[in-house]
């Protein structure tokens, strides 16, 4: 993790920078994809309100987020990773997708899952890289989208 980086849960107050934050992450797919990726349409102050989000600050300023979910069918979901675009690289995502394992194995479950879409080729190719295995890719409204899957190693 970049040493300076903090993880803690959200807060009702970040909800205005969280909205900025994933419409700086994602809004070059936009055109890509035809219409805003998913996560620019959510409601941040009711998804702080009801999932897990953990932010990452560095310096005090929020550079990332995390929204974790326990889904009964399919597992422990990744539902939203994004990183502000001037910190990409640095180490961000990387800290808080191991945060996310974390919580899945807290939480009893020996593997993550999450999506994106298919046009999003950079996301599908650093998920392979950090492990992720597509195990399915479902059209869902106007949305295609690529699920894949990690198996967690047991903690020491």
């Amino acid at each position: 993790m970049t040493p300076d980086l903090l993880l803690r849960s959200a807060t009702a107050a970040d909800v205005p920078r969280l909205t900025e934050l994933v419409h700086a992450a994602y809004g070059h797919y936009v055109e890509r994809i035809g219409g805003p990726p998913g996560p620019m349409t959510d409601d941040y102050a009711n998804i702080v309100g009801r999932s897990a989000v953990t932010v990452a600050e560095l310096d005090g300023a929020i550079v990332g987020l995390v929204v974790l979910s326990a889904d009964g069918d399919e597992g422990f979901l990744i539902d939203n990773v994004a990183v502000d675009p001037t910190q990409q690289g640095v180490g961000v995502g990387r800290a808080l997708l191991e945060h996310a394992e974390q919580e899945a194995r807290r939480a009893g479950f020996d593997s993550t899952y999450l999506y994106t879409h298919e046009t999003m080729t950079e996301n599908l190719d650093l998920y392979a890289r950090i492990g992720y295995v597509e195990y399915d890719r479902r059209t869902e409204g106007k949305l295609s989208r690529v699920f894949l899957r990690k198996q967690l190693a047991p903690q020491p």
